[in-house]
């Protein structure tokens, strides 16, 4: 980590070296005689996703700025993080979930930080671009963002980036070490008959897992012995988890006739190679409470007494290559073919009693598919269809329609059905331990999806359906309280989701109150599905100049709160949330109060990370055994340059 960090800022400093030699592009303006440079506009450093979509290098501060200030870069409503900053989040938004109808590696819970294809953004700047993020974590570490952009010429840009963090957490075995490479490409032609993306991402996220605390009453007894939580006791004192993986990815396309007109004829083509590794490492097989109770092992019986490392890997190769028919009036009509070929294994067939435990999945789905889109005037659409022509069924139709009234108000639908095939993990798994053997033949999950988004200048709202048949889940064998022996299940019975979600922000004069609230009900004849009613987060905050205008300073509070429920608890064997029946959690508030400015290009935050933690008692939990963060004060800056 800290020679990439080198790397970065070396770069950074050549970059400016070089931005002084060369002549930046700029607005020449004569005013008597003299020449004034002027500095380019914000909208000439653009940022692209692989769907096209452009956004701008957003400098400002707002309340937006403060929600996505974490280690995911992003807003974390509806997600519920562990102690330990980089660890992992619990879901209180099923919402959030995305899906695929093709297998996936499995293993989703160390995927919350691995940037996907469609995480990967481009970048079109008129000079040298640098954004520097830093956050302190918890104990003894910190978290870095950093990207270097720039175009060599208008039609051909690079970009570096490197995200890391290490934090010790605070209690025993939570440590978190974790670095994100990225290097992105993008070219077009002179004649832009030809453009290309491409990207390389090399990831590593190492994770200690401690399986939560022991001795809830140590906790909840608020004992100011057990202020220092690192004298709660774990179950798991040196197991500890690491995925890696590196990816590159093109994207490129060819238009046939030589300029652009009312009809063109392109050829796309996207190609993908992925390869992951994940091991899980324990040294101590048995865990101990206290001098009474007797060493358990807590995932159950074990071939190994100790050094248990179980490992598995995988790859997958993905090619897509189609033709797109393009008129001016009717839209963008593409028919494609896909193939996807993957290998997940390990290294030895597992022979026991009863069962064989085969070592590998592999597999080739080649499928067909059109797209339409449409984008005129107040209208914006896509409709996506593709369907399996291998022994495997796959299918996926996902249509999209927009209509935008105005600047302010717009309103879109989308509607999905999928028949996804399982996640590899589900399929498949071997470990050290006895109960965490399994080959299984699961049928596709079939999944139904309505959203409906309203953008408004009153209030943003949106409605979720979603029907869940074959759905495809982890529990406990057990339920009891020390033992864990998760496994895969298949639910015969439908499960129907209700979701309604409206937030709010109103000013008045230097105050605001930015409000969002989330209502879910789940029709289910078991508990399997299980989430919070009710989700919301309230935000009142105070603005203003200060400085001849030069600072800018926004102040307030932010209180998180979800009515309480079964939730999820964690396996690190799998890396997977596992449903439970034994214990609620939730109906805590959690109140933060931050300060932030903003000077030019930088902007400051500070904030008092849930400040209320130490007078409305120890009951808040991120699972059932694992405790949410205590107080904390954590402060950092997000500061660009543009050379």
């Amino acid at each position: 980590m800290k020679r990439l960090l080198c790397f970065l800022f070396i770069f950074t400093a050549t970059i400016n070296v070089i931005a002084q030699d060369k002549p930046k592009k700029s607005l020449r303006i004569e005013v008597n005689d003299s020449v004034i440079a002027s500095k380019p506009k914000i909208n000439l450093y653009k940022i692209i996703s692989l769907e096209k979509d452009t956004t701008f290098v957003d400098t400002t501060l707002s309340i937006k700025s403060e929600y996505k200030y974490n280690y995911l870069r992003k807003d974390l409503f509806g997600l519920l993080p562990f102690a330990n900053e980089g660890h992992y989040y619990n879901t209180l938004d099923f919402g959030l979930n995305q899906f695929s109808a093709l297998p996936q590696f499995g293993f989703k819970a160390k995927h919350i930080n691995y940037l996907e294809v469609k995480d990967i953004k481009y970048y079109s700047v008129a000079t040298p671009l640098t954004e520097m993020y830093f956050k302190t974590v918890m104990e003894q570490g910190q978290n870095v963002d950093i990207l270097v952009a720039l175009n060599t010429s208008p039609r051909f840009n690079i970009s570096v980036a490197y995200k890391g963090i290490r934090s010790i957490g605070k209690y025993i075995n939570e440590l978190v070490s974790s670095g994100n490479f990225r290097f992105t490409s993008s070219y077009f032609t002179k004649d832009s008959r030809y453009a290309m993306n491409f990207h390389f991402t090399g990831q590593d996220l190492s994770n200690g897992e401690n399986g939560g605390i022991t001795n809830i009453e140590d906790f909840e007894g608020e004992d100011k012995d057990f202020d220092n939580r690192a004298r709660m006791q774990v179950f798991l004192t040196d197991a500890k988890t690491f995925m890696k993986g590196k990816r590159f990815f093109v994207d490129h396309n060819f238009r046939f006739n030589k300029t652009k007109a009312s009809n063109n004829l392109y050829f796309t083509h996207q190609f993908l190679y992925e390869n992951k590794f994940f091991e899980y490492n324990q040294k101590t097989v048995q865990s101990t409470i206290d001098t009474e109770t007797p060493a358990f092992n807590r995932f159950g019986d074990a071939y190994l007494t100790a050094n248990i490392n179980d490992q598995v890997r995988y790859n997958n190769m993905y090619n897509k290559v189609g033709a797109i028919y393009e008129n001016t009036t009717l839209g963008k009509f593409q028919f494609f073919i896909d193939d996807y070929r993957y290998n997940y294994y390990y290294n030895k067939v597992l022979i026991l009693e009863n069962q064989t435990i085969p070592n590998k999945l592999s597999s080739e789905i080649n499928s067909i598919g059109g797209q339409y889109e449409y984008r005129k005037n107040n209208w914006n659409g896509k409709f996506l269809y593709s369907n399996s022509i291998s022994k495997q069924a796959t299918r996926n139709l996902d249509a999209l329609l927009n209509y935008k009234f105005d600047d302010k108000n717009s309103i879109s639908f989308q509607y999905q059905n999928i028949s996804k095939l399982p996640n590899n993990n589900y399929s498949l798994h071997q470990s050290s331990y006895v109960n965490y053997n399994w080959s299984n033949n699961f049928k596709n999950e079939k999944i139904n999806n309505i959203i409906i988004d309203a953008t408004t200048k009153w209030a943003n709202a949106s409605v979720q359906i979603t029907s869940l048949n074959d759905h495809l889940y982890f529990t406990d064998a057990t339920q009891t309280t020390n033992q864990q022996l998760v496994k895969p299940l298949q639910y015969n019975s439908a499960i129907n989701y209700l979701s309604a979600k409206i937030s709010k922000e109103i000013k008045f004069r230097k105050f605001a109150m930015d409000n969002t609230f989330l209502y879910q009900k789940v029709d289910q004849k078991d508990p399997i599905l299980n989430l919070p009613e009710f989700t919301a987060r309230t935000t009142i905050y105070y603005s203003n100049r200060f400085f001849k205008r030069n600072l800018y300073i926004q102040t307030g509070f932010i209180v998180n709160y979800f009515t309480k429920y079964y939730a999820n608890d964690f396996n690190p064997i799998l890396s997977e949330f596992f449903v439970q029946t034994n214990k609620e959690i939730g109906n805590f508030p959690t109140v933060d109060f931050f300060i932030n400015g903003r000077i030019r290009q930088t902007r400051l935050f500070v904030k008092a990370e849930h400040f209320n933690s130490g007078f409305t008692g120890n009951s808040f939990y991120s699972t059932p055994n694992m405790p949410y963060r205590d107080f904390i004060i954590r402060f950092g800056l997000v500061w660009n340059l543009f050379q």
